[in-house]
């Protein structure tokens, strides 16, 4: 379907980040934009801010008639997350309706632009927001579909400042489902191979040949910015016809050296052979979050943006929501809230909140994410939260899977080697707290620990 004709297009899961996104990039075209959610959110009540026509319930009489009476010039998105049953995905199935998945409608509306995709079990999403930020900072002409808010934009979705010129987009190429391989970058940014989603991929080696996969789609004389760490995991990459960069703290052809952790920043330098600019502020803390920042500034640099407008772009970035997102940050009193749910992201975020606070008592509150992640990643989990001096465990969230017998965040406490440890319900984290006084206070994970996060900065400013 040419996506000209569309005067319609329904997303079933649009509350989900990268489908929201697209959600607002159809609004903005124009066309009328509706779409069926589990439950609501903040992010669905902006979209209905916005003019979208949401619905909660899955059945056929929520859907818009400009959807269901419309087929040749509708379209129906949707998410692997939806039910098999689903009332909705099966009505349009059975009509022959136009159903495209998330991902492939991401490759048709970017096939017509220069890609810079950005890959990785993690850091995809602060990197493109940095990449994305970047170059809107030093005027190219760029749209992004991102999977997280950007603090700065207070949207996954960077719309290009001139419609009608040549522009670069900036998008994630998300591994899960191997949605990555409907793309074709013209760049890409790799930032790490460690194993994750093995409900898809079955083990890790199997993961490696889908990221593989994606690079091959690399186009001719395009460049491919690789972590050192997921170079030396990858090996021969093949890639004959692409300019192949390492990147790292220390290491590799662009590299971050002079790193420096400081309340609230990281300063450091960037080397890319004789090109060296000093003295760099990152104000989205992390040792993780300088390496994300460097193929950021490469690509900068590559697309012709000055070093003073690198250095303020990056100044000026306030990251992205739930990434190291500090909440307050007073004297004695600290908290952080991060989206991490891989054990190497754990340890990442931690090991740059003890930097940052060498002092002082460090409390990390963990949501598992998935039974499975759960299970595969026990050890990994135990020894990343260990890095804290008192672990606060809830339940494991669900999000797409039914429970796996014997498989609960409790078998994770036996091997967490700090001081303190205790598995809480979601609803006693607070009075645990208080009872506890943290003086740097973490909350992790990808589930609903963020209802949370409110209430607990609520709770501590009244403390101050």
């Amino acid at each position: 379907m040419n996506l000209k004709n569309l005067h319609s297009v329904h997303f079933l899961g649009i509350g989900g980040i990268g489908m929201s996104a697209l959600a607002r990039y159809f609004n903005h075209m124009g066309m009328q934009v509706s779409g069926y959610d589990k439950t609501p959110s903040p992010l669905t009540k902006k979209l209905e801010e916005e003019g979208m026509n949401i619905s909660y319930v899955d059945d056929l009489e929520h859907v818009p008639s400009a959807v269901s009476a419309q087929k040749d010039n509708a379209m129906i998105v949707w998410t692997p997350a939806m039910p098999k049953d689903s009332v909705q995905l099966n009505f349009f199935k059975n009509e022959g309706f136009e159903l495209q998945k998330r991902a492939a409608l991401l490759g048709m509306i970017t096939s017509s632009m220069p890609a810079i995709a950005v890959a990785g079990t993690h850091g995809k999403t602060t990197t493109s927001s940095m990449v994305a930020h970047l170059l809107k900072q030093g005027n190219v002409n760029v749209a992004a579909f991102l999977g997280g808010i950007t603090q700065n934009y207070q949207s996954n979705l960077l719309l290009q400042d001139d419609q009608e010129s040549d522009s670069w987009v900036v998008v994630e190429a998300d591994e899960f489902d191997r949605s990555f391989l409907h793309l074709h970058p013209n760049v890409a940014v790799l930032t790490s191979v460690d194993p994750d989603h093995l409900d898809i991929y079955g083990n890790g080696e199997v993961m490696l040949k889908g990221f593989h996969a994606f690079l091959k789609l690399i186009s001719s004389g395009g460049k491919l910015y690789i972590h050192t760490k997921a170079f030396q995991k990858l090996g021969d990459l093949d890639l004959k016809k692409v300019n192949v960069t390492p990147y790292g703290i220390g290491a590799g052809e662009v590299k971050a050296v002079q790193v420096e952790a400081l309340p609230g920043l990281f300063k450091f330098d960037f080397v890319n052979g004789e090109k060296q600019i000093t003295g760099l502020e990152l104000h989205m803390p992390g040792f993780h979050n300088v390496e994300n920042a460097l193929p950021a500034i490469a690509i900068g640099l590559d697309l012709g943006l000055s070093e003073d407008q690198i250095r303020n772009g990056l100044a000026s970035f306030k990251g992205v929501k739930r990434r190291f997102e500090i909440h307050l940050q007073e004297e004695g009193r600290v908290y952080i809230d991060d989206y991490a749910h891989h054990p190497e992201e754990i340890a990442a975020f931690l090991n740059s909140v003890k930097a940052m606070y060498p002092d002082r008592k460090l409390t990390a509150v963990f949501q598992p994410h998935l039974f499975s992640r759960t299970r595969d990643f026990a050890t990994g989990f135990s020894e990343s939260l260990s890095l804290a001096d008192e672990v606060v465990l809830l339940d494991i969230y669900p999000a797409r899977e039914l429970p796996i017998e014997g498989v609960t965040s409790e078998m994770l406490l036996p091997e967490i080697k700090s001081s303190k440890k205790t598995l809480q319900p979601k609803e006693e984290v607070i009075n645990y707290l208080k009872e506890n006084s943290p003086e740097v206070l973490v909350t992790i994970g990808a589930g609903d620990i963020d209802r949370l996060v409110e209430p607990i900065t609520k709770w501590m400013q009244d403390e101050s």
